[in-house]
């Protein structure tokens, strides 16, 4: 089992989403929150494949299955970052100023 962390715009990122999907349809943002914590889960577990990204650094992203979203992402030995909760047609690549080296 790995520690999954968020960064602070990761968490924004989430939140804000959720409000959104919630202000279209009451529930629906529920379901948004509930994708990502599966996701999340998943991704503590280590049991779910990640999707390379083409970048310079080792990045990777999970798609959500249902919300158009990826889940950014840099994995380490004992943690996985969650450097954004990105939509997939939006401002792509906004979030490479927050990779770590």
């Amino acid at each position: 089992v790995r520690t999954v962390r968020l960064l602070e715009e990761a968490a924004q990122e989430a939140i804000e989403a959720a409000a959104w999907y919630e202000r279209q349809r009451p529930g629906l943002g529920r379901e948004f929150e509930r994708a990502l914590n599966t996701a999340f889960d998943l991704l503590e577990d280590d049991i779910v494949p990640l999707t390379n990204y083409l970048v310079q650094r080792p990045v990777k992203k999970l798609l959500l299955k249902r919300f158009p979203y990826n889940i950014v992402v840099q994995e380490f030995p004992e943690e996985v970052l969650v450097v954004a909760v990105a939509h997939q047609s939006r401002r792509p690549g906004f979030w490479k100023g927050r990779l770590t080296t």
